[in-house]
């Protein structure tokens, strides 16, 4: 865990569950939002030593012609090939964990809400859970996360069933969570929830005087 005087609230949710809406709405407020996606987008960009690491083992196929990831290629080669999804993952997780604690200690220089939040769609199903003191997690029905899931990407039902056989099942990571977001009904009602809970992360983060 981050030894700082702030508090870190981890949010994830399964594929399609509606984290980003949640994490939007924290920003709302003037949260600072850590992206785990985004910090594995950063350590897979072209000149770091991780892409010519997934070059030379997966092979060109999954380089695009301008020198960046073939995300959605790389994607189908390891939820088809659980033995590669690991090869990747031993790779590329230590890497992202260092990006998010470096954007973690620069959220508390330099934003003045006095808590942050940590995205991640595997928060749980990583070492990543370490590094915050809450868990929040966004809860759909396993139906309708798929139909929003598949509506999103370009992705097939079965490639999203697939992501989805990969992540955390949702009662165990229900049972996880300290705060549970509910996000089956409309958009108002996940904002309201989002916006109590950000009263109540801004008391949580106050030091006792």
């Amino acid at each position: 865990m981050i030894q700082v005087d702030f508090l870190v609230v981890g949010l994830t949710g399964g594929i399609g569950s509606g984290k980003s809406a949640a994490a939007a709405r924290f920003r709302h407020h003037g949260v600072n939002v850590v992206d785990a996606d985004q910090a594995a987008r950063v350590v897979v960009e072209p000149g770091r030593p991780a892409l010519d690491a997934i070059a030379a083992h997966f092979g060109r196929e999954v380089i695009l012609p301008q020198g960046g990831l073939d995300r959605a290629a790389l994607r189908k080669l390891v939820f088809d090939n659980p033995a590669e999804r690991r090869w990747l993952e031993q790779l590329t997780h230590p890497l992202i964990r260092k990006e998010i604690i470096s954007s973690l200690e620069i959220s508390f220089e330099t934003h003045s809400a006095p808590y942050a939040i940590l995205e991640s769609p595997l928060l749980l199903e990583t070492d990543q859970s370490e590094l915050v003191q809450r868990i929040c997690v966004v809860d759909i029905p396993e139906e309708v996360q798929l139909t929003r899931a598949s509506a999103r990407d370009t992705s097939s039902i079965d490639q999203i069933r697939k992501i989805m056989d990969a992540q955390m099942p949702r009662v165990e990571r229900c049972a996880r969570a300290d705060d549970i977001l509910d996000n089956s009904g409309p958009l108002e009602s996940l904002h309201a929830q989002v916006d109590a809970l950000h009263q109540q992360y801004l008391q949580q983060a106050v030091p006792p005087q």
